[in-house]
C-alpha cells in the first residue's frame, strides 16, 4: 500500500448508473476514500455511463446524492464517461494507425465454437466492425496487487484479442477506463476484486499507448447466501442514505478494521474523522467472504 507521505496520490470511485448505489459499491467507494486520506491524496469520482442500454434513469444522480449523504464528496468536479467520446476517439486512431488495433467483422456466434476468445478473423464482412487490440500470441501479464500479491495472466490464451469498441458503436469499458485514468492522473485504482481480472488487459493497453500503469488495489467481494457478488444478487438493496452510520460501521468491519475504533462515534463527521485516524490498509483482506444473511449484517437500506 502507499505511505502515508505519498502526497500524488490520486484515486478514484467510478460507479455504473445501471441502479441504486448498494452496500458493495459502498465497500468500494469507502475504502477508496480511506486509501486516498490515509496517503494525504485526492479522491475523484467518475460515472462510467458508457453503455446506456443498460443504464437506469437518474440513477447516477442518485448515486452520487448517496455519497454525499454518507460524506464522500469528489475531490474534484464529478467526469462523466458519456462527455469523453473525442478521447477515446483518439486513442483507437493511434492504435489503428500503429497496426495494434483492428477492424474485427466476427460476430459472439462465430466465436462461440472458441469460447469467445478472438485469435483470428473469420472473413465474415458485417456493416459495422468492432475494434479490437491485437494480443500477440504468448502474451503475458504480470504485476503486484496491492491486496492479492502478485498476479499472472495469460492475455492471448484466456482472453484473446479484446474489444475497444463494440459492433454497435458503444465505448468498451476496457478502453475509456484506461484513457480516463491517464487522463485524470490517476496514481492507484483501488475497485472491488470482480475486477481483478481486467487488470491485465489494461495494462496491456496502457502499454500499447505509452500511458503510465497506476498501483492496483483489489478490495474484497460483498458475497449474498447463493455465492454470487451482492450487486447481481436479488439482496442487493440499496443503502439508507438516511441512516449512514450502521453501512460505514460494516463496510470498515468488511476492510478487516477493528469494529472498536469506531464505538463511539455518534454522528457522520465524528465516524468519518475516527475512520480516517484508524485506518490500517495493510490489513484490507483479499476476500471477504458471504455475509450470513442475504445482505450485511447490521445495515439499514431504503425502503
Amino acid at each position: 500500500m502507499p505511505s502515508p507521505t505519498t502526497t500524488s496520490y490520486r484515486g478514484r470511485f467510478a460507479p455504473s448508473p445501471t441502479g441504486e448505489l448498494h452496500f458493495g459499491s459502498l465497500l468500494a467507494a469507502f475504502g477508496s476514500w480511506l486509501l486516498a486520506r490515509h496517503a494525504g491524496g485526492a479522491w475523484l469520482v467518475r460515472v462510467e455511463d458508457l453503455d446506456p442500454p443498460r443504464e437506469v434513469a437518474g440513477a447516477s444522480e442518485r448515486q452520487l446524492a448517496t455519497l454525499a449523504a454518507f460524506g464522500l464528496h469528489s475531490d474534484e468536479p464529478v467526469v462523466r464517461q458519456s462527455d469523453r467520446g473525442a478521447l477515446y476517439q483518439v486513442a483507437i486512431d493511434r492504435l489503428l494507425a500503429a497496426g495494434l488495433a483492428f477492424e474485427c467483422h466476427c460476430s459472439r456466434t462465430v466465436l462461440a465454437a472458441s469460447g469467445g476468445i478472438h485469435r483470428a478473423c473469420v472473413r465474415t464482412k458485417r456493416a459495422d466492425p468492432a475494434i479490437r487490440l491485437r494480443v500477440p500470441d504468448g502474451t503475458v501479464v504480470t504485476f503486484e496487487d496491492a491486496v492479492h500479491g502478485m498476479q499472472s495472466q495469460d492475455v492471448a490464451g484466456e482472453v484473446g484479442d479484446f474489444v475497444l469498441r463494440r459492433a454497435d458503436g458503444y465505448w468498451a469499458y476496457q478502453l475509456a477506463v484506461v484513457v480516463d485514468d491517464a487522463a485524470q492522473g490517476i496514481t492507484d485504482v483501488v475497485r472491488g476484486a470482480d475486477l481483478l481480472d481486467s487488470t491485465a488487459r489494461q495494462i496491456l493497453l496502457q502499454r500499447a499507448l505509452g500511458l503510465p500503469m497506476p498501483r492496483y488495489a483489489h478490495l474484497p467481494l460483498v458475497l449474498g447466501q447463493d455465492g454470487r457478488k451482492l450487486s447481481k444478487s436479488d439482496a442487493a438493496m440499496p443503502v439508507d442514505a438516511d441512516d449512514p452510520l450502521p453501512a460505514l460501521r460494516e463496510a470498515w468491519r468488511w476492510l478487516g478494521q477493528a469494529p472498536e475504533a469506531l464505538t463511539s462515534a455518534q454522528d457522520l463527521p465524528t465516524l468519518l474523522a475516527l475512520a480516517r485516524a484508524a485506518f490500517d490498509p495493510s490489513v484490507i483482506p483479499a476476500r471477504g467472504g458471504r455475509t450470513p444473511e442475504a445482505a450485511p449484517s447490521n445495515v439499514t437500506f431504503a425502503s
